[in-house]
């Protein structure tokens, strides 16, 4: 059997005055010849060979492009253009839940992708600089089915789960699955169109992994089986989201040791970073310390940078839910919505986590004279926040799900009752939910994705909703 070469996916790593810093990945059959790439400065670029997994080699390039607004580069004499100019205006894409838990690619295309084409024809319009993806870049639920031994675990007693070795036979099956899933979504023609031309960012979130990950009882996070699904999810979010190698190191990903995946980005007057928020997370905490010390370290090198973006792949700012929480414990029959309910930071189980977070981004705005925007995804709606700080404003932007199915309008009402009652988990920082340019609702049920423009030295953001079309404009 021939599998056919997937790539280009160009991947984003910085930018300065003169150039922007790129990486291409290519996906190719073992044993063929990487394809030639080819720069605008006419200099091939030299594959790096990261990984060899199943029938497929993974490959890397990396170049500049120098700062204009339509440089280029080519693929076995197939040309790409990249607005490769990010010292003055920008436009930013941001997306989020990129399938659904189920059957995602059997969908008719068509409906899947809608939103898919519709960001193409703006690309064509009205170039993009960057496209950042803020987690559920696929969803790798049915990892559980890709071998006979991991679905009978799952439905193992629990004694039985604790105890079952993690096999050669599920390592292969696992590792087999996610790539055939990468390289599936990475392949639909419009998300092909975008990755190969527009830089992108990506930072993962549970169903990257399997659903609910590090918010499931420990002695499920820990036993083998879970840590060496966890294991294979890491390798090729590594591989296909960030283009590293498995034990690589990179420059953009403050941890050395690797336990936390969290990175930051420099372009001219931005900072762009994302934390980890599933390789240590515990049903009792978010990140660990080294977590922590990366988010920390990532904020301090980017702290000459007038606008920052922070990815927060669980919205940052949001409904207090230990109500909900303390409801849902006493009725057993919904108990299977506990686990979506610790992914938030707003679980008052993480609320100490959450205050400290908060405190940190306050820390980047008072008395700063500088812009923080919170991108999240995760919750299948679109919404924005505010956090009012000493002379600024904390935002946060929602915008989920690019291709997942929006939830009922009664489940975003009720949301929406809930952000309306408030909270302050910084003392005297209190949290304000607020609807979308132009809408009554706090909480907009459907599908969308979020424009970030910088022009004149200015930002705002809007919206594309799959049904009212776009929002105003927001100056933040």
């Amino acid at each position: 059997m021939t599998h056919p070469t997937v790539g280009p996916i160009l991947l984003a790593r910085g930018a300065t005055a003169d150039a922007a810093r790129l990486s291409v990945l290519m996906v190719v059959e073992r044993g063929r010849e990487p394809p030639a790439i080819i720069p605008q400065d006419g200099v091939p670029a030299t594959p790096s060979a990261l990984s060899e997994e199943d029938w497929a080699t993974i490959w890397r390039y990396d170049f500049d492009l120098p700062s204009a607004p339509a440089a280029t580069y080519s693929v076995d004499g197939i040309d790409y253009e990249v607005a490769a100019d990010l010292t003055a205006d920008l436009r930013i894409a941001f997306v989020s839940c990129n399938g659904q838990e189920v059957r995602d690619l059997q969908r008719p295309r068509v409906e899947r992708n809608a939103l898919w084409r519709d960001i193409v024809e703006e690309h064509r319009k009205d170039p993009f600089h960057l496209m950042l993806h803020g987690g559920d870049q696929l969803y790798a639920d049915e990892v559980w089915q890709a071998h006979p031994d991991l679905s009978a675990w799952q439905r193992a007693t629990q004694a039985d789960r604790e105890e079952a070795p993690f096999t050669p036979e599920m390592e292969e099956a696992a590792r087999g699955f996610y790539l055939s899933r990468y390289l599936d979504v990475y392949s639909q023609p419009a998300t092909a169109a975008m990755m190969a031309r527009v830089p992108s960012l990506m930072i993962w979130d549970d169903h990257d992994i399997v659903d609910g990950w590090g918010s499931h009882p420990r002695w499920m996070l820990d036993s083998a089986v879970a840590q060496g699904v966890f294991g294979a999810a890491r390798r090729f979010f590594r591989l296909m989201q960030l283009g590293l190698g498995p034990d690589e190191v990179s420059p953009n990903l403050p941890d050395r040791e690797g336990r936390s995946l969290g990175w930051r980005c420099a372009f001219p007057g931005l900072g762009i970073l994302a934390p980890d928020l599933r390789s240590e997370r515990r049903p009792d905490r978010v990140m660990g310390e080294a977590g922590w010390r990366t988010l920390e370290r990532s904020l301090a090198d980017l702290d000459g940078a007038e606008t920052l973006l922070l990815l927060s792949s669980v919205p940052a700012l949001g409904p207090r839910l230990s109500w909900v929480e303390k409801v849902i414990g006493a009725l057993p029959h919904i108990d299977k919505y506990k686990d979506d309910l610790r992914d938030q930071w707003q679980s008052r189980f993480h609320r100490r986590e959450w205050s400290r977070f908060l405190t940190l981004m306050e820390r980047q705005v008072s008395g700063r004279g500088r812009r923080l925007a919170i991108l999240s995804g995760e919750i299948h709606l679109a919404t924005r926040g505010e956090m009012k700080v000493k002379d600024g404003i904390v935002h946060q932007f929602v915008a989920s799900g690019i291709s997942h199915p929006p939830p009922p309008r009664i489940y975003a009402a009720c949301l929406g009752g809930l952000a309306r009652v408030g909270g302050s988990p910084v003392p005297g920082r209190p949290i304000r939910l607020k609807p979308l340019p132009g809408s009554g609702d706090i909480y907009t049920a459907q599908r969308n994705y979020l424009v970030l423009r910088r022009s004149g030295g200015e930002w705002t953001a809007r919206w594309r909703t799959e049904d009212s079309g776009w929002t105003g404009p927001l100056s933040f």
